[in-house]
């Protein structure tokens, strides 16, 4: 562990992921009182990063975690799901948390108690540049920019630094509104080598896009702000990448059991960003984390399931095969 003054050692990992671990207490109903709920570790960051590790990457968090007990049993949980806890900043504060009930259906609602919190307290001071430089690609999301100035500030100087950047837009409208959102997105598309947005409605929020407006029109506009790929992901529908040298239509890979599709779209980019640091292309790297998030929905909670590369592997075989 370090601490907030405490430089990172150089050292080698195949994906780096910025972000802020939340608790997550989940229940089977929705929330009222008395509702029993279950204590877990999630958010957007460590269900990339858990994906990314699963996926066979060598895998480190960024993040800042408090120094309380609660914050042992988060860095535990990290170091349990594969993650190297080498880069985490242990600090003084209070933890951020999310609410959330179960809906297989994805329609759930999320309440959140994290302003303040001291992972939101990510700063340009945290991204040392060995550790950026020592990455083959670094992961990073809207919301990681969205929770704080400081945070929005180390994102854009990992993707400055990074020598492969890969950004989710991942808009939530309860941390930011759609045009800070888009100027974000504006930022960092022309410093990243993929960008993963969702389609339709944040597609549409973020880029400005009519009602007419078509998923290839959405990859079009992406790549206009300078990103060099898009992989556009929509639901059932599959996802739709563009490298640069043509668009490529991904069908999706059913779910089998659905129980939360909490952490699914993280799966996914968690898993494309580490088959890519390994050296598979876009096409096979994105083919992979779609198997990935669907077989990530068994679980509740965002890393309530997270598939090894074997079972990724397998299951992609047999769709494939079908």
């Amino acid at each position: 562990m370090v601490s907030s003054a405490s430089p990172v050692s150089p050292v080698s990992f195949d994906v780096l992921v910025l972000g802020e671990p939340l608790v997550e207490l989940s229940a089977a109903e929705p929330l009222r009182n008395d509702t029993l709920v279950r204590l877990r570790f999630s958010g957007d960051a460590l269900n990339a990063a858990a994906a990314a590790a699963a996926a066979g990457a060598r895998t480190a968090l960024l993040a800042r975690v408090p120094d309380d007990e609660l914050g042992d049993g988060l860095v535990a949980r990290i170091a349990e799901l594969g993650i190297d806890t080498g880069a985490l900043v242990r600090v003084p504060g209070q933890h951020g948390v999310y609410l959330t009930h179960i809906d297989p259906e994805g329609k759930r609602q999320f309440a959140y108690a994290r302003s303040g919190s001291a992972g939101s307290q990510l700063c340009p001071g945290d991204v040392t540049e060995e550790l950026v430089a020592g990455s083959a690609v670094v992961l990073a999301s809207g919301i990681a920019a969205a929770v704080s100035p400081t945070a929005h500030a180390a994102v854009l100087r990992a993707a400055a630094l990074a020598r492969r950047f890969v950004y989710d837009p991942n808009f939530r409208p309860r941390l930011t509104d759609a045009a800070s959102a888009a100027r974000t997105l504006r930022e960092l598309a022309p410093r990243a080598e993929l960008v993963t947005p969702s389609w339709p409605e944040e597609a549409r929020r973020l880029l400005g896009l009519a009602e007419r407006a078509s998923p290839r029109d959405a990859v079009a506009a992406v790549r206009a702000l300078g990103a060099p790929a898009v992989a556009l992901t929509r639901g059932a529908q599959g996802v739709l990448i563009d490298t640069g040298a043509g668009v490529a239509e991904l069908p999706a890979v059913p779910a089998r059991e659905v129980v939360d599709q909490t952490g699914a779209g993280d799966v996914f980019t968690g898993t494309v960003a580490a088959r890519l640091a390994l050296g598979d292309g876009l096409l096979d790297a994105a083919r992979l984390g779609t198997a990935a998030a669907a077989l990530s929905v068994r679980g509740q909670g965002g890393t309530g399931y997270v598939p090894t590369l074997a079972e990724t592997r397998s299951m992609l075989a047999r769709e494939v095969a079908s």
